[in-house]
């Protein structure tokens, strides 16, 4: 069993709160790797640097200062503060990013509108695998390699979901602060493509929500389960919204 976890907030809060995500990690069977994100921590070091936070559209600009601010907070400071929260609990977790050897490749979102924000391109994920089959715990800053290696601000659910794909895992657990994907304030159960096409239509699914639904139905035709949930994804097993494509709606437990 293979699973790849992708976590937020937790990264940048208390350590009390980051340590309980440790233990939930830790607990989980089988192996794992982690994917984290920390948008509200580089928001926190760019304004203590007096450098603007600049939007477009809903979406973070990241300028080429902002992106020296970002591959230092995301690949230094929350991704060595996660690896040491599971080394705490007895793991023997090691930290990367999609720069290292050259995990994640990246072309320039939109034409480069946003700046140094990235989408995937391709996963080389030998690295991972040499971890994993060490008995380690990778840690993945999503910090990608774009063209003639310039590094390019990737956004986390998308790094796990070409992750979770590159590996053949069996899990993806998108953990967030909602339980679930939200339908007048409760969690649906599981979502279809078809379902998620008329929630997104009707604008009852959207922002960040939307943008998360579609990619991860990316991951679910590929064969690889995928939750959306809070915290409680890594204790209860059929907790949150399970996405799957609709040709896999009777096989679903």
């Amino acid at each position: 069993m293979l699973t790849v976890i992708k976590v937020g907030g937790a990264v940048a809060g208390s350590v009390a709160e980051l340590a309980a995500l440790a233990d939930s990690v830790h607990a989980l069977p089988g192996a794992r790797v982690v994917v984290h994100g920390g948008g509200a921590e580089i928001t926190r070091w760019q304004e203590r640097l007096g450098l603007p936070v600049e939007w477009n559209d809903g979406l973070r600009v990241t300028t080429p200062e902002a992106m020296q601010i970002t591959a230092m907070v995301l690949s230094g400071w929350v991704n060595k503060r996660v690896v040491a929260a599971l080394i705490g609990t007895g793991e023997v977790a090691v930290g990367l990013s999609g720069e290292d050897g050259g995990l994640l490749r990246a072309l320039r979102k939109d034409g480069g509108k946003l700046g140094e924000v990235g989408e995937i391109a391709g996963v080389d994920p030998r690295a991972l695998r040499a971890l994993l089959d060490g008995g380690m715990l990778p840690v993945v800053s999503p910090v990608s390699r774009g063209p003639n290696g310039v590094p390019l601000n990737v956004n986390a659910d998308e790094a796990a979901i070409a992750l979770a794909v590159g590996l053949a895992a069996d899990r993806l657990l998108l953990v967030s602060d909602v339980p679930g994907v939200l339908v007048d304030g409760a969690p649906l159960e599981r979502i279809t493509a078809a379902g998620a096409a008329g929630l997104l239509e009707r604008g009852i699914v959207k922002g960040g929500m939307a943008v998360k639904v579609r990619q991860a139905l990316e991951a679910a035709r590929a064969g690889v389960e995928v939750r959306i949930g809070d915290g409680a994804l890594l204790s209860d097993g059929p907790a949150g919204t399970r996405v799957i494509p609709d040709n896999a709606t009777e096989a679903v437990s």
